[in-house]
């Protein structure tokens, strides 16, 4: 796609900025999508119909009304906060998330960049959302939201070690860090994806990292750096407007982004589960977007089902559940290439 577009526009610089915006385009709609997409989930969970008429057919309207509605609210900054960490604490966020869709490939043609480090250039980058949010709960000068914000960098950054274990798992089966060749080597017949593969703790693997990845976007039930019911809405209490709107686009690219990583490495990425049918460039796209639209259903879906857990079970399930059965199955699959 890079040679293809320096051809029409005659500068690589052009050509970069153009592949760096397409997930922007893509982030932007998916998001008020999904919005609405909650709303309809919890709808039916709660057995109410949700919006059906405020907003057009089904409610489809009403997402672009409340981001109407954010884009004209006033700006609002605590007198006693840090002004400009206060301000700078969102846009780190959106940084780290958005800086993540660089090396998840969308197609067999499209990958922002065809990086030989793809895997850990992500679990890497987006750490630095800890940091934004660390940022917004000091900042604010609120106890909710630095209770918050210490809760959140916590909770992460005890999740990214079996999150990272786990897709290690896959890394030494495939033998390569760049998630475009981890894909092509699942081409084929969906038997031929990972965690379908003749190693039986590659499941396990995926198991390990879809919970460990709920606690990495802050999703119930690990929802506890927001938690209405205790720190009203947590590290973003204090933050209104466009500054609120960027907190809530993170979370759901966030939660494109592991969904993303999941479908790519566990389950054949852009590959058709039929073969050849229904397979090449554009396709690879509708089935990528589609698996893990997938998996962000059931985030929504365990939403709206189970109930919050506590900090003590969050870390629990951390360091005595999800790491030690990570390392069991990075050992295990060592065995089992070795013999």
């Amino acid at each position: 796609m890079e040679k293809f577009l320096v051809d029409i526009f005659g500068s690589e610089i052009t050509a970069y900025i153009i592949i760096a915006i397409i997930p922007l385009i893509f982030i932007v709609p998916y998001a008020l999508f999904a919005v609405w997409l909650e709303r309809k989930v919890s709808a039916h969970m709660q057995d109410r119909l949700g919006p059906m008429y405020t907003g057009g057919w089904h409610g489809w309207a009403q997402t672009i009304a409340d981001i109407i509605k954010l884009l004209q609210k006033e700006d609002i900054v605590p007198a006693a906060a840090d002004k400009k960490l206060h301000l700078l604490a969102p846009y780190i966020v959106f940084i780290g998330s958005y800086a993540a869709f660089a090396a998840i490939p969308f197609s067999s043609e499209y990958i922002g960049s065809h990086l030989n480090l793809g895997i850990f250039y992500i679990i890497a980058v987006s750490s630095l959302v800890v940091v934004g949010l660390l940022m917004a709960g000091w900042s604010s000068n609120n106890k909710w939201s630095l209770f918050g914000a210490m809760r959140s960098a916590a909770q992460i950054v005890s999740y990214e070690i079996p999150t990272a274990l786990s897709l290690l798992a896959v890394v030494m089966i495939a033998g390569t860090l760049n998630l475009q060749e981890i894909n092509k080597m699942q081409s084929g017949w969906f038997w031929n994806w990972f965690i379908f593969s003749k190693f039986p703790f590659v499941f396990i693997a995926f198991l390990i990292y879809f919970v460990a990845s709920l606690a990495e976007v802050n999703r119930t039930p690990f929802d506890i750096p927001e938690a209405e019911s205790e720190l009203v809405a947590g590290y973003h209490t204090e933050y209104t407007g466009m500054k609120f709107a960027m907190f809530f686009l993170a979370e759901y690219a966030n939660m494109f982004a592991v969904s993303a990583i999941a479908s790519a490495v566990f389950l054949g990425g852009w590959n058709s589960p039929f073969g050849d049918f229904m397979s090449g460039p554009i396709w690879g796209v509708f089935w990528f977007v589609a698996k893990g639209m997938f998996f962000i259903f059931v985030q929504m879906w365990l939403r709206w089902t189970l109930p919050r857990t506590r900090v003590d079970q969050l870390m629990y399930v951390s360091w005595k559940v999800l790491t030690p059965f990570a390392f069991f199955c990075i050992f295990a699959i060592g065995i089992w290439l070795m013999l």
